[in-house]
């Protein structure tokens, strides 16, 4: 991949000398900024932009690594073809026309694919807009040269992004609004060959590049960029797009991008550990957070110091972060006392602290000053939260000060910034200097702050858990001859023989044919009992009313299995269960994703389970951390906390569940799905009492 960031010579293929044509300003951006040869390829013209213009690529002297290609779709195959006998190892094609236009564009690309394969050359693109490198100060694209005109910005994050005038104009915004530092900006559009993975490795590996951040619509192999990602302590931030069904059709007529299921991908990246954005601004705010702040102390908490100029701004402040699960740091004695030394005698200070009346007193570098020592010397507070005017009243900060203070304590120091237009913008520029993170929105610097503070540390390498249970080879023997007489759906007694195996907890349960063996069950038992009926194809069985609920009594029992014959007409069996009560139902299960592989999931069960859709996703194998992640990720895991009065669920259990169902997946490839609902929590233990597994091919039946 060097060639494409480090080139000794590039051939701009399709140069002209007409001003404002992708063809000239590819020339101009490198004329402005490369300092290697540059060869305009162009049979009409001798010369273009100073450089000495050649007919063909093939004419083009030594040393060249890199062709840069911007002419129509179908002239690119031959345009390939001659690099590759000109032996350019790489060609970034800007071109458009391709697989995002529909069948005649996606035979173009594949043929033009097929060309590179043979030769061994590499191919970016297409229907992108190429790379731009601040810290170099290379523009390999065509994104107006207007770009130079604001300076190119240099900093630690490094973009990545499936489009193309995205990455332009996007990156033109940035700059222009002082709003972040770049290293590198990769667009990459169709993906014919050089996709994220490609350009994740090499950034990874990049020494100017301190954060990643991606804009993706699709993935050419979800499953080793999770690797990549958790190889690495650099923070990486993706945004993605076509996570719904009308986005995922966008993507399709955008980059011809095939996007996988959003619910599915989000648990993917969560599990590898990469944060996930929510808009362009959120990516890159998230980038320059965690570029700034890389990692935080282990004794960090989630605490957080705000100095206010105005009262109500540190109401809204505290309101928000207790939404994003931050906390006001609980100022010490020492550091009221401290406070006090800039307030006045009738007004104590408290956390937020409202500076006013110390600006008052004192003015507002002084306040602001003695403020910021007081509370970064506090050990209960993890991060600052200043908030800045400028412009009027008297209000600019010392901002340099603060943030020597801020870093000599080592807390994360953040900035919400308003006032006069020039003054804000020239605070953002000294802000961006001094490595300050300043936001415009108070909920934004929140965000931002939560990311930070709230973030979980991941394995840098996925294993199986060794501390969880290990399946013998008897019960792995047994499993594959009860798998290989089934086919399609199993009904729900040999899904839970199945599960047992693997060592997931299952009600106790017997399948019974008459009446007199229901009754010896219910002995062995005890009551109260659950009678269903089992019909093949039936997978819903509570709205077929083929489940029969608290039994208490051998007549009660009697009468339950009569109703069921009834419903059932002579088809199927009757399963007899131990009742488990709790108030707990929860839901795991197992699926094969196009596009992902092997996945798992848990989350809240019973009837509710697609009402609320409180469910969370993982990629399968996984170890228990990754499966204990999972379940901190619900969104009702205050529930299984033992939210007001509810029994406590050892999540220790269920997440040996998770992991168990994964492996179980993963060690049979016929297993397309396992639906466990409800796994019942009786007495803080999760207890499978229905399930269903799903088979492809029909065995050796």
């Amino acid at each position: 991949m060097k060639f494409f960031f480090e080139p000794k010579g590039i051939a701009v293929v399709g140069a002209t000398p007409s001003k404002g044509k992708g063809g000239n300003i590819i020339v101009s951006n490198l004329k402005k900024g490369y300092p290697g040869p540059v060869y305009p390829v162009n049979p009409r013209y001798r010369e273009i932009e100073g450089f000495t213009c050649y007919p063909s690529v093939l004419d083009v002297p030594d040393p060249v690594d890199l062709a840069i290609v911007f002419v129509s779709a179908q002239m690119v195959p031959q345009v390939v073809e001659a690099c590759a006998a000109r032996k350019i190892p790489g060609v970034m094609i800007q071109s458009a026309g391709f697989s995002e236009i529909g069948p005649q564009g996606e035979s173009l690309q594949k043929s033009t694919k097929q060309i590179a394969d043979k030769s061994g050359i590499r191919l970016w693109g297409p229907n992108c807009m190429g790379l731009v490198d601040a810290k170099h100060q290379f523009i390999f694209s065509t994104v107006t040269p207007t770009i130079w005109d604001t300076g190119l910005t240099s900093g630690n994050v490094s973009l990545i992004a499936q489009s193309g005038m995205l990455a332009g104009a996007f990156l033109i915004d940035l700059i222009s609004h002082g709003a972040i530092g770049i290293a590198k900006v990769c667009s990459i559009g169709n993906k014919m060959d050089v996709d994220e993975n490609d350009l994740l490795e090499y950034l990874i590996d990049d020494p100017d590049t301190g954060a990643i951040g991606l804009y993706l619509e699709s993935f050419a192999d979800c499953r080793r960029f999770m690797k990549l990602s958790r190889s690495t302590p650099k923070p990486i931030v993706i945004l993605n797009g076509g996570k719904t069904a009308r986005g995922a059709a966008a993507a399709l007529t955008h980059t011809a991008s095939l996007s996988a299921n959003g619910v599915i991908v989000s648990g993917a990246m969560a599990q590898a550990g990469i944060a996930e954005a929510r808009g362009f601004y959120q990516l890159t705010d998230y980038c320059k957070t965690l570029a700034r702040y890389p990692e935080t102390s282990p004794e960090s908490q989630n605490r957080v110091a705000v100095l206010t100029y105005t009262g109500a701004a540190g109401i809204v402040s505290a309101d928000i972060m207790d939404e994003h699960g931050l906390a006001l740091s609980e100022l010490t004695s020492a550091t009221l006392n401290e406070l006090q030394t800039v307030f006045p005698e009738w007004m104590p200070p408290s956390n937020p602290v409202d500076m006013w009346p110390g600006i008052i007193l004192n003015g507002t570098k002084k306040a602001y000053g003695k403020a910021m020592a007081a509370v970064c010397s506090d050990p209960g507070v993890d991060a600052v939260f200043a908030h800045c005017f400028v412009g009027g009243f008297n209000l600019d900060p010392d901002l340099e000060m603060m943030t020597k203070t801020a870093r000599q304590a080592g807390k994360p120091f953040f900035c919400w910034i308003s006032g006069e237009h020039e003054h804000v913008h020239k605070f953002q520029i000294a802000a961006q200097r001094l490595g300050v993170l300043v936001f415009r929105e108070v909920v934004r610097a929140v965000e931002c702050m939560a990311l930070l503070l709230n973030r979980i540390s991941v394995d840098a390498v996925s294993v199986r858990a060794g501390n969880a249970q290990e399946v013998n080879k008897v019960a792995t023997d047994t499993c594959i001859r009860i798998l290989e007489t089934q086919s399609g759906e199993l009904n729900e007694h040999v899904t839970k023989q199945v599960l047992a195996l693997y060592n997931i907890p299952v009600v106790e349960e017997k399948s019974v044919s008459t009446l007199d063996e229901a009754l010896q069950t219910a002995k062995d038992f005890g009551f109260p009992l659950v009678a269903k009926g089992i019909i093949p194809g039936i997978s819903h069985k509570t709205e077929s009313d083929l489940v029969q609920l608290d039994i208490t009594s051998e007549k009660g029992l009697e009468l339950a299995i009569q109703r069921l014959q009834r419903t059932m007409q002579g088809r199927g069996s009757v399963l007899i269960q131990k009742q488990i009560d709790g108030k707990i139902e929860l839901m795991a299960g197992f699926i094969r994703d196009p596009q992902l592989g092997p996945c798992v999931m848990c989350g809240l069960g019973g009837i509710f389970a697609e009402a609320l859709n409180a469910t969370v996703f993982g990629v399968a194998p996984l170890n228990l951390t990754d499966a204990l992640n999972m379940i901190n990720r619900l969104k009702c895991r205050n529930v299984l906390d033992g939210y007001r009065g509810f029994e406590p669920v050892d999540k220790m259990v269920l997440a040996r569940i998770i992991v168990a169902l994964g492996n179980l997946g993963c060690d049979h490839p016929r297993i397309q799905e396992i639906d466990i609902n409800p796994l019942i929590v009786h007495k803080g233990l999760p207890i499978a009492v229905d399930g269903l597994l799903v088979l492809s091919g029909n065995g050796n039946i």
